[in-house]
């Protein structure tokens, strides 16, 4: 029989608050002094500390590059409009969403995951057919979704990728998010159950799915809308990617060497795929593929593995090259054109003075003929 710390240590990725259960404790017992919104397990400055960090509780910073949005997501929270977090893939949206949900209700856990296939039943409630067929529709017979439990409860509930439901799905959410009430007309009297202080809705859309379902103009006017915005500084991207990249490798790390020029490269190559302009003030053409920081720290830590399980145990630029297909070669044929174009005319006079450069261009000029 495996204890608690085991089954933990076998997790391949544990939610927010029991990520960061020591920080959150830490910062609950520092909250004594500061306002505290009904139904909040936090004042709102405490929250805004978990996710940026605070060096005297020594609490980690877990959103990087907008800490106004940040200040814009609680307040927002405080009232009684939802919150909506748009931008493009990999912007760390979902992140953002579960650090909020953890340290305002202390549940990250409430969770509606958008698809063609999501119904009415999965976002209000649904019904146990054994238990409904013996008694009747009861309170006991019914199935409650994470909607119904966070406004029960008065907790955050999360819905991701809410554009990818079909508009009639989405649209149950306009009257229970007006009404603060769920209507259940299949039990006596006409029963209902009303949000208890603290429910609130954090809602995720990719920009790249607006033309999946867009949301209609009632339902918008029931969130505020944050854009998550991708890094700009070069500086900034290369020191969170080492960041992540530390902490994904774990005990590795010291078993792995990281040059910072081969990092640098990977986080140049992205900005400029990603901007449409080389540092050298050339234009290219952006591929259709998601070339988020998020991408970034997935290759920088597959060449980390690489090198340590098939290589010489140091992270090359070749690896880069070649893992970078994975994430660009996606379903669009002109994707390859567009790199073979930034291989043949921006790497390539790169590659005449560095060594980093050099082993990129020969390992793409592999893949991309």
């Amino acid at each position: 029989m495996t204890n608690e710390k085991t089954m933990s240590a076998n997790v391949l990725r544990e939610s927010a608050e029991v990520r960061f259960a020591d920080e959150l404790e830490r910062l609950t017992q520092a909250d004594t002094l500061n306002p505290k919104p009904q139904g909040w397990l936090r004042s709102p400055r405490a929250v805004r500390q978990f996710i940026l960090g605070d060096d005297a509780l020594q609490i980690t910073p877990k959103f990087f590059g907008d800490d106004a949005l940040v200040d814009r997501a609680i307040v927002t929270l405080l009232g009684k409009q939802g919150l909506m977090l748009v931008g493009e893939p990999g912007t760390a949206k979902s992140m953002l969403s579960e650090l909020l949900a953890a340290a305002i209700s202390g549940d990250s856990g409430l969770t509606i995951q958008g698809t063609a296939g999501t119904t009415e039943d999965h976002i209000k409630y649904s019904w146990n057919y054994a238990l409904l067929l013996a008694e009747g529709p009861t309170e006991k017979a019914l199935v409650s979704s994470a909607l119904y439990q966070g406004m029960l409860e008065g907790k955050i509930v999360r819905f991701e990728e809410i554009t990818r439901c079909p508009p009639e799905i989405q649209d149950v959410l306009v009257s229970l998010m007006s009404e603060k009430q769920m209507m259940i007309p299949e039990m006596k009297d006409n029963a209902r159950i009303s949000a208890r202080q603290g429910f609130n809705l954090i809602g995720t859309a990719n920009l790249r799915d607006r033309g999946v379902h867009e949301m209609s103009s009632a339902l918008k006017r029931r969130f505020n809308f944050e854009t998550v915005k991708p890094i700009q500084d070069p500086a900034f991207e290369i020191e969170l990617i080492n960041k992540q990249l530390n902490a994904e490798l774990g005990e590795l790390n010291t078993q792995v060497t990281i040059p910072a020029n081969v990092i640098e490269l990977l986080v140049t190559t992205f900005q400029e795929l990603r901007s449409g302009n080389t540092k050298d003030g050339g234009n290219i053409k952006t591929p259709d593929a998601v070339m988020s920081t998020a991408e970034a720290v997935n290759i920088a830590y597959a060449c980390a593995l690489e090198a340590h399980y098939l290589g010489d145990g140091t992270l090359s630029a070749g690896a880069v090259a070649r893992q970078l297909i994975g994430v660009v070669l996606k379903d669009n044929a002109d994707d390859i054109k567009r790199m073979r174009y930034y291989i043949d005319n921006v790497a390539r006079e790169r590659a005449k003075q560095s060594k980093e450069w050099k082993a990129f261009f020969e390992a793409s000029r592999e893949f991309w003929r």
